[in-house]
């Protein structure tokens, strides 16, 4: 590796970005990077180095008006490395378009690093208004009684009263429910809507 890319790296140690330390995070994406890979029988240690090297563009003072990813790119280019590595930089915020596997695979753990709970001080607001989001927009269907967002948003659980909710109409609410989120809020990953429909029995013992 160059040594300017070294030093570019040793820079990031002093940056942060949104409250997240810029070494801290392209470590991270560096780690998520090669266990994707690693699972996906792809090159390891170019999807690692790839993942470490996709924010050196926010450190470097070579053209403040080029985006960081596009800037990230042109160093590595510079600097001789891969042309995957450099098209996975470049790619991580899709301005250009992904010439290999381990393009997506960077973008992918950009965005897990950095949406993470308290990964970062203005994602852990956006990540509760989320989450209270997705249970008011559950709870304004009738016959819904509570609904939780539960295992880090990844999930809704909707519960819906017997009486009110046929289930066929439980069916059609999930889908309906998913819908919604899908067209009306911005969400990391994918979020699976669960619909459990009650029946209580109770009796009283004197």
């Amino acid at each position: 590796m160059s040594m300017e890319l070294v030093r570019l790296i040793g820079r990031m140690k002093y940056r942060s970005s949104y409250g997240q330390n810029l070494l801290q995070h392209s470590r991270e994406v560096a780690n998520i990077c090669a266990i994707m890979a690693s699972e996906l029988g792809l090159n390891v240690k170019a999807a690692k180095r790839a993942g470490l090297l996709h924010d050196i563009g926010k450190v470097s003072t070579d053209d403040p008006e080029l985006p960081h990813a596009l800037l990230g790119m042109k160093l590595a280019e510079q600097y001789k490395e891969r042309p995957e590595i450099c098209n996975a930089i470049g790619a991580h915020h899709e301005e250009v378009e992904m010439t290999s596997l381990i393009a997506p695979i960077v973008l992918v753990g950009d965005a897990i690093s950095g949406a993470r709970p308290g990964a970062r001080r203005e994602v852990i607001e956006s990540y509760i208004k989320r989450l209270k989001g997705m249970e008011d927009l559950a709870a304004s269907y009738p016959g819904v009684t509570n609904s939780y967002a539960i295992q880090a948003g990844r999930e809704l659980r909707v519960i819906v009263g017997a009486e009110e909710v046929t289930d066929q109409q439980a069916a059609q609410l999930s889908g309906e429910i998913a819908t919604r989120i899908q067209n009306e809020m911005t969400y990391p990953g994918q979020v699976k809507i669960t619909v459990i429909r009650e029946t209580r029995s109770v009796a009283f013992a004197k």
